[in-house]
């Protein structure tokens, strides 16, 4: 009886030892085709069933293939942020996985197939079904086209450098009863289950191969219990090996300023640094190259040119290759789901690299040694700390209500809260919790958190569960409010007495939200005291020693991710007019929640009547967006030598929840010359509504926006005019789906005056056709209710419309003949001929305008259209000709080749039909920029 009970204890000890022990195996030879950019690679994959259930299928993760297709995932997501290289590839520049077979132990070919919207894993369908701790063989061959590195900065380059990543067939991760299926979304999150490897390289002996598998010789490596591996194949290795404590750091992250022994310095340095405050290291080699750097940089810093680096070499090379390490060192052993709890590894990251900073340059500033220049120290941008510079990325976000939960799926987040807002801000939560719970809680937590990784899959529920064991504390608030949530926080003082000694204050949580806060005492810039208070409640008043602060500061160090700063402090010193003194800054600052910072900076425009209109702006737009906003621009008109300018002021009201997020309420008025002897002045109250899907990654946009525009012109002896002075009541409804491949947007319009009445609407719709071809189509239609007037000037516009609620920066607005009237503006009819007759509707209008491209930036367009005046029939139009897209918005050209007026490219005076568009306005280049971040 005994002999079996200790039979059956061996056999379930067996059981269980398997079952740990036991990893995926992959066995790979991999002949490289230099040439044709495609490896030939032969896979001996033994599957162990870890699982308590019974498998009929096995899903292989397959992410090369996601670069196959535009309408992949990864083609989708490219699209949604405007990344035109992988849209307009050619087959050749793309990735592939293809002439796959899967052959069984005994011989017997597997089917497989692809998932209809995830083409980048393969279902293996199973002979037979794999019992739990069973293990299969498969024999598998397939060719893998390398794609271009231009997409993603992993596969080929042109200088005949290969750097291999997520290449290979690998079991997905099983839990949950079911396979983890992640598609390639370009974000570093493949759900891999954790394998053994043995890679045999052939075909490649002109090839240097640097990988962090361990090297059994010269061609052959191997590497146990991994989730993926690096791959580099050069003519010439351009890594070097830095060996420390045991550890080969393999390395080619650029610096030329620096000799070998200088780098291994810093590299002794932080990998020891990382070593004490994260663990060891499991494996005996690591890579940190400069691609990987380059996919993932040290935003700020990868922006500037070298020459005018306001760091030390050392500095830089040091910060390249501190976030870069911890990235790889936390990517290869941190077990933990990628895509739904990223935010462990970007807070330990980023609150890691916070460390190092405080420890080894606690003076540093976020813009180095610009902080030196004496004439720039008032500027609240130079004077920062390094490690302060990561709360404004976060808060960058947060003002234009764009930031999104720490916990969220990193597929749902847009790219700018997933490349840098939100890396920022896990990392500063965890800083937070450091600050609350003290006695290096948060350091013992990462490195048990770091070790239990080293083990199993873990997950956020074992990372609470390891700060929880730690503390007395309660800290649900963390995860509840600070990571699961977009819930802001603002305090500010209320109630407020001091005495000598003491100092008793209520606080209004403006907002509503619950968690921890720290009172600071304030003495000639230093601290002398700092108070937690848990639980703010209504009414209560809190009393704290004065140990002589001159002002008390709520969250003085910003260790709370506060929404707003500027209502932190209070001031203990008598006799104060203001409780923030007044500043000026040239040009731009970042905001500084101590001050009234009013910022200005000179402005040169030009229009034809006023000439070049140099003047001097004054306003408070600092980086971060505020609720008010107020701009004054006054300039002088060296054609009349008189004074112009504008003036505006705008009051944002963000809702946190729902379809409508953003409420503005703005007025603004100008004064120009619209003639050269007569001036108009434009005043425009405005409310807009802004409306946004749940997801904010989905591009469409609506808004729905009320105004009234009042003019008053000057009577102009050049200009004749039906009414000098008029009104307009306008409202627009905008509803926009933008996205590379794919634009759809629709625009309706109405206006209501004493003298007319019209209803308008345009339709524009553009599309990237596989085969790289582009077309757009624009369709307006517009009519009026009623019109009373005796001119054309509040008519439709066929090619040029009179803009008379002035909206429009047109440099001669009252020319008909001249270079200025060949400035186009594509709006109303959005003809690019000038018609002989009929350039006027007074009764209605339709035109379609469309174009396609020829070849890069050379496009056909035409356009037709039908427009009714009155007492007359309507009239059919039509042009067509040649664009030149040179700079799509800021410098076009169009040339008429066919119209109405009949073969308009033999007609005399040619170039005087030709039309353009010219943009000044920054804004726009700005928003070329911001669609594919926000």
């Amino acid at each position: 009886m005994r002999s079996n009970i200790q039979k059956i204890l061996l056999f379930f000890f067996l059981l269980i030892s398997t079952k740990n022990v036991a990893q995926h195996f992959s066995k790979m030879t991999v002949e490289v085709n230099e040439e044709k950019k495609v490896l030939n690679v032969f896979q001996e994959l033994t599957y162990y069933n870890q699982s308590n259930d019974t498998l009929s299928t096995i899903v292989l993760n397959d992410w090369n293939n996601a670069y196959s297709d535009k309408n992949s995932p990864l083609g989708k997501r490219f699209s949604d942020e405007f990344v035109r290289n992988f849209q307009l590839a050619s087959d050749k520049e793309r990735g592939n996985t293809n002439t796959i077979t899967i052959v069984q132990e005994d011989k017997t070919f597997l089917n497989w197939n692809r998932f209809e919207d995830k083409p980048d894993l393969i279902e293996v369908q199973l002979k037979n079904k794999l019992l739990p701790n069973q293990k299969i063989t498969l024999n598998l061959s397939y060719f893998v086209k390398i794609p271009n590195d231009k997409f993603t900065k992993y596969g080929y380059n042109s200088d005949e450098q290969i750097n291999l990543k997520n290449w290979f067939f690998t079991p997905a991760r099983y839990e949950n009863n079911n396979f983890v299926k992640y598609s390639n979304n370009n974000l570093d999150d493949s759900a891999n289950a954790t394998s053994d490897y043995e890679l045999t390289i052939k075909n490649a002996s002109d090839f240097a191969i640097t990988t962090d598998l361990n090297k059994i010789d010269a061609t052959t490596f191997s590497g146990k219990n991994r989730l993926d591996f690096n791959l580099f194949l050069e003519r010439k290795s351009s890594f070097t090996n830095f060996t420390n404590d045991g550890l080969t750091v393999v390395s080619n992250i650029k610096d030329s300023k620096l000799n070998d022994i200088q780098k291994s310095i810093v590299i002794e340095k932080i990998v020891s640094f990382v070593q004490q405050n994260i663990g060891q290291y499991p494996y005996e080699k690591i890579t940190v190259s400069q691609t990987d750097y380059e996919r993932n940089p040290f935003y700020g810093l990868n922006q500037l040119p070298s020459f005018i680096s306001p760091f030390n070499d050392e500095f830089m090379y040091e910060i390249k290759f501190l976030k870069t390490y911890l990235n790889n060192y936390l990517k290869t052993t941190l077990k933990v789901d990628s895509r739904k709890d990223n935010w462990i590894v970007d807070a330990i990251q980023v609150y890691t690299m916070m460390k190092y900073i405080d420890e080894y340059y606690p003076n540093e500033k976020m813009m180095g040694n610009v902080a030196k220049i004496r004439i720039l120290r008032g500027y609240n941008l130079v004077s920062l700390k390094f490690n302060e510079q990561y709360s404004y990325f976060y808060m960058l976000m947060a003002r234009k209500n764009l930031d999104q939960p720490l916990g969220d799926p990193k597929t749902s987040l847009i790219k700018f809260n997933e490349k840098i807002a939100s890396k920022y801000r896990a990392g500063l939560s965890l800083k937070y919790l450091d600050s609350y719970l003290e006695k290096d809680i948060v350091p013992k937590s990462i490195k048990a958190f770091y070790n239990l990784n080293l083990k199993q899959q873990t997950s956020r529920v074992d990372f609470k569960e390891i700060l929880t064991s730690n503390t007395d504390k309660k800290i649900d608030w963390y995860f509840k409010t600070i990571i699961d949530s977009r819930d802001l926080i603002d305090y500010k003082f209320d109630k407020f007495t001091k005495s000598k000694d003491s100092i008793s204050f209520s606080l209004n949580n403006k907002t509503t939200t619950q968690v921890p806060i720290p009172i600071y005492g304030i003495k000639n810039n230093e601290i002398v005291s700092k108070t937690w208070i848990d639980d703010v409640k209504k009414d209560s008043i809190y009393t704290i020693p004065r140990n002589g602060a001159d002002k008390i500061v709520i969250n003085y160090k910003n260790e709370v991710p506060e929404y707003n700063l500027r209502n932190n402090w209070q001031s203990l010193r008598p006799l104060r007019i203001s409780n923030k003194p007044l500043k000026f800054n040239f040009m731009k600052d970042l905001e500084d929640p101590y001050y009234n910072q009013i910022l200005y900076v000179p402005t040169l425009e030009f229009n034809l009547y006023d000439g070049l209109l140099p003047g001097m702006r004054f306003h408070n737009k600092t980086i971060l967006d505020k609720p008010f906003i107020f701009d004054v621009n006054p300039s002088y008109s060296t054609n009349t030598q008189s004074l112009s300018g504008s003036a505006s002021f705008s009051i944002n009201q963000y809702n946190r929840n729902g379809k409508l997020y953003y409420i503005r309420y703005s007025g603004s008025g100008s004064s120009f010359h619209y003639a050269s002897d007569a001036v108009y002045t434009r005043i425009n109250p405005m409310v807009t509504l802004n409306f946004r899907p749940e997801s904010f990654r989905d591009n469409r946009r609506q808004s729905l926006s009320f105004r009234e525009v009042l003019v008053n012109r000057q009577k102009s002896a050049f200009v004749a005019a039906e009414t000098e002075n008029y009104s307009v009541f306008n409202a627009r409804y905008y509803n926009t789906k933008s996205e590379l491949t794919n634009s759809l947007n629709f625009t309706g319009d109405f206006q209501v005056a004493s003298k007319f009445g019209k209803l308008a609407g345009e339709i524009e719709y553009r599309k990237l056709f596989d085969n790289n071809r582009r077309i757009n189509l624009r369709l307006y239609a517009g009519t009026f209710i009623y019109n009373k007037t005796d001119s054309d000037f509040f008519s439709f516009g066929l090619d040029r419309p009179s803009d008379y609620l002035f909206d429009y920066n047109y440099l001669g607005r009252s020319e008909d003949t001249g270079i200025y009237s060949q400035q186009i503006i594509i709006a109303e009819g959005g003809f690019k001929s000038k018609l002989n007759e009929n350039r006027y509707a007074n009764q209605f209008i339709t035109t379609l305008n469309g174009g396609v491209n020829i070849w890069n930036w050379i496009e056909a367009y035409g356009d037709v259209g039908l427009i009714k005046n009155k007492n007359t029939n309507a009239k059919f139009v039509y042009d067509t000709g040649i664009r030149l897209n040179l700079v799509t918005d800021y410098f076009e050209l169009y040339f008429p080749i066919q119209s109405s007026n009949g073969w308009e490219i033999t007609q005399p005076n040619y170039s005087q039909k030709i039309r353009f568009v010219v943009t000044f306005s920054p804004k726009t280049l700005i928003n070329l920029f911001t669609r594919k971040w926000f």
